[in-house]
């Protein structure tokens, strides 16, 4: 490749004459045995210069940055070729571990068939009900699969972890500090109506997405702006720098069509993206809405002239010419469908049901098949467990919740009713290598150390551990550890009531349930606190009012968790923050607001790198735990599956997903 002289050469050269009439000057203020130095002549010469236009650069400085720039650019070999994007390499995927496996000019990723056939119908159940189709507003019960309508800028790939490459977006690019991120739509990126996608459609979908849903604002938080920067780019600026998830996580930002959604509907009525609405919506992706019943069921049928159908990222997938889903109230009639072969696909969430309830006709003759894989839960961990709602006095002293989780009997449960196919979970990123084990050393105990005097003490001489029940032993020890917590902790026994030793107000709470499936798990729970005087309820209620009483805050206990990547960044805000615990709606459901738990937060999403990342996550997971915050669960490292014979899928299936439907297809449609 040719190079020469890059354009401040010429710039240099019109300096000559103003540098030259200056020069006596210049020796005169150095003196004539000093070394001779381009710059600082040349820093003289354009000060000198521009006082005679009365031009006075402040401080001395400036002049002397802008005489060296002169100096570099000049003298600097460039490309004949070179261009501004050389400065901010555009690239058609990102990762945060590593550099992502695929390459520009990929044509599709390693773990689809290319050859899946096209064709068939997919049914599926949901529990519950919904009463929108609106995607982004925080309010209403909203329906499944909406994300086979609406598509992100970026799509993650299921062989790696924490990679996403270019659907929406053909290509991306940021500075090295991440101080804003830019992508660029795709060209041929279309509307069902056939009008493209722009870089106003983006805009629009970022504003009203944190305009209108608490979770987005907060998951957004450090996007100030949002700004057309080319016909089809658009760039977004960030408040912070060195944050190298930002850029990942606008990727992830659901684009809908601004003209639709300003447009008015059959009716001649206004839409509007501010009020639920169960008129199909429009969208870009692999399918749309084809009929529905309010609340019972949803079709979707595959776009015949989908935009993206040949997309490396998208070879090999949206198999299925229709998915159905139907919702039940009951998950055991759910069950019961599934049986009957009115649906195709069922996880289970029942250890009693997969253990006893799978000898039916259909799965002794093979037309159910039945499998347990590891895949999704190797890229995650995961904390389920009961949650005290912090915002309630009674649950702010740490003791108390400790001497709940001494009330919890995992082992009886897992030996009676589990059939010992769970695992009691003890750390907030259970089943990763981010979990805390043992006392911290090495780099992990310098960061605790950086926050000693704003987090618990016995962080650093005592490793967590949950209680161990199982028998009458341990459980009479357990429970006499809980009577002397709560008496620690400003309580005791009255008439067989745990009440407080000031006011004598009992101790009672109420747990609220997401429907009835973890009844039979609360249910022994509130028998055992029962033994120690403290009075809990359970009540079960359907999905749309739970997710209104969470939002509101309106709860003693909840039974909920969160799921966690292997690189943990931002949403641990909107977990563990101190802002997210004073804002309805957001997923700090125990209302945490911790100086020292904030502080390592930020150790988290600023980590260098994959180490500083790990050593950081473990710290705070340590933290997290001594503070007794939530009263762990249980979890299974597997998916139990069971599907009509009549799905396939690729194999091997990809290392961290099963993929379901994404990439399976009907062998119906080998026929058709």
């Amino acid at each position: 490749m040719r190079t020469g002289r890059k354009p401040g050469f010429c710039v240099l050269l019109a300096m000559l004459p103003v540098l030259c009439h200056n020069w006596p000057y210049c020796r005169r203020q150095r003196g004539s045995d000093d070394r001779f130095s381009w710059s600082w002549a040349l820093e003289v010469a354009i000060r000198r210069h521009l006082l005679t236009f009365r031009i006075v650069i402040k401080p001395p400085a400036v002049a002397a940055a802008l005489a060296t720039t002169l100096l570099t650019f000049a003298f600097t070999p460039f490309s004949a070729t070179s261009t501004l994007a050389d400065e901010s390499k555009w690239y058609v995927g990102t990762s945060l571990i590593g550099p992502p496996k695929y390459t520009d000019g990929f044509k599709r990723f390693d773990y689809v068939n290319p050859d899946a056939p096209k064709g068939g119908r997919v049914n599926l159940s949901e529990t519950g009900s919904f009463d929108t189709l609106n995607p982004i507003l925080a309010k209403g019960e909203e329906a499944a699969g909406l994300a086979l309508v609406f598509e992100t800028l970026m799509t993650p790939s299921m062989d790696e972890i924490s990679a996403e490459y270019g659907l929406l977006a053909e290509a991306v690019r940021y500075p090295d500090d991440y101080g804003s991120v830019t992508y660029r739509l795709r060209e041929e990126a279309r509307w069902h109506d056939g009008k493209p996608v722009t870089a106003d459609d983006v805009i629009w979908s970022f504003e009203k997405a944190v305009e209108l849903d608490p979770q987005r604002q907060f998951y957004f938080q450090h996007v100030v702006g949002a700004e057309k920067t080319a016909e089809r780019e658009v760039t977004f600026t960030f408040d912070e720098k060195n944050n190298r998830e930002l850029p990942k996580i606008v990727g992830q930002l659901q684009i809908l069509p601004k003209h639709w959604w300003e447009g008015k509907d059959p009716s001649n009525r206004q839409r509007s993206i501010e009020e639920t609405t169960l008129e199909p919506p429009m969208g870009s992706g692999p399918y749309r809405i084809s009929t529905l019943s309010p609340g019972s069921t949803i079709r979707f049928e595959r776009v015949e002239d989908y935009w993206g159908e040949r997309l490396p990222v998208n070879v090999g997938s949206n198999n299925f010419d229709v998915i159905h889903y139907t919702y039940f109230a009951d998950r055991n009639v759910e069950f019961e469908a599934f049986k009957a072969g009115q649906i195709d696909f069922w996880v289970e969430n029942a250890a009693k049901r997969w253990a006893n309830e799978y000898d039916f006709p259909a799965a002794r003759d093979g037309r159910i098949v039945r499998e347990e894989l590891e895949n999704p839960y190797r890229s995650s961990g995961v904390l389920v467990g009961f949650i005290p709602n912090l915002r309630r006095e009674k649950f702010q002293d740490p003791r108390v919740r400790k001497a709940l989780n001494h009330a919890f009997d995992f082992e009886d449960l897992n030996r009676t009713i589990f059939f010992d196919q769970y695992k009691r979970i003890d750390s907030f990123f259970f089943g990763s290598e981010l979990a805390a084990e043992g006392l911290p050393e090495g780099r992990v105990l310098e960061i605790l150390e950086s926050v000693r005097d704003q987090i618990p003490a016995d962080v650093f001489t005592t490793p967590y551990t949950n209680p161990v029940g199982g028998n009458p032993q341990n459980q009479r020890r357990n429970l006499g550890e809980a009577v002397k917590l709560f008496k620690a902790a400003g309580y005791e026994i009255r008439n067989g009531s745990m009440v407080n030793a000031e006011t004598g107000e009992p101790f009672t709470f109420e747990i609220l349930l997401n429907g009835p499936i973890i009844e039979r798990v609360a249910l022994p729970f509130t028998e055992s606190l029962k033994k120690i005087g403290v009075d809990a309820t359970v009540r079960s209620i359907d999905a749309a009012q739970y997710a209104n009483r969470y939002r509101s805050r309106d709860f003693d206990v909840i039974y909920n968790g969160w799921a966690q990547s292997l690189s943990p960044g931002n949403e641990q805000f909107e977990y563990w923050g101190s802002e997210a615990a004073a804002r309805d709606g957001s997923a700090n459901y125990a209302g945490i607001a911790d100086p020292g738990v904030d502080a390592l937060i930020e150790k988290v999403v600023f980590a260098s790198d994959r180490d500083e990342l790990i050593a950081a996550t473990e710290a705070l997971d340590r933290v997290l735990l001594a503070h007794q915050f939530v009263i762990p669960s249980y979890t299974s490292r597997v998916a139990r599956v069971a599907y009509s014979s009549r799905l396939a899928y690729p194999e091997p299936l990809p290392t961290y997903s099963i993929g379901f439907p994404t990439i399976w297809w009907s062998k119906d449609a080998m026929n058709q």
